[in-house]
């Protein structure tokens, strides 16, 4: 069986601004010690890597602002995951307006054999 101990301070609701560790005072008491929430650095949506420049501080602390990198996707991709989105999506319009550019060829040499 856990040993039971109080809360030092009023709120009682195991929250995440609540959390508490128990620890044995020098004296053979056990007491509790209240611990600061966790900050988590931001991750990027594709990968799961963490962001460069944007600082390891907990999000209320700073201001939107101070949360982003001034690109597009800035405090959700990396660099890298931006540039190959982009590569991407224009890789993916010169396939498209090749397959449209030979189906308007094809069409052209029917016309010309009838």
């Amino acid at each position: 069986m856990a040993a039971r101990v109080t809360y030092r301070r009023k709120h009682t609701y195991r929250t995440r601004s609540n959390m508490v560790r128990k620890f044995k005072t020098p004296g053979g008491r056990l007491s509790v010690q209240y611990l600061n929430k966790r900050v988590n650095r931001l991750k990027c949506a594709e990968t799961g890597q963490y962001l460069n420049g944007i600082p390891r501080v907990a999000s209320y602390k700073l201001a939107r602002k101070q949360r982003t990198v001034t690109r597009p996707y800035g405090g959700v991709l990396s660099a890298g995951e931006v540039t190959r989105k982009i590569k991407r999506a224009f890789f993916n319009e010169e396939l498209r307006l090749l397959k449209t550019a030979s189906v308007v060829k094809k069409r052209g040499n029917k016309k010309r054999k009838n």
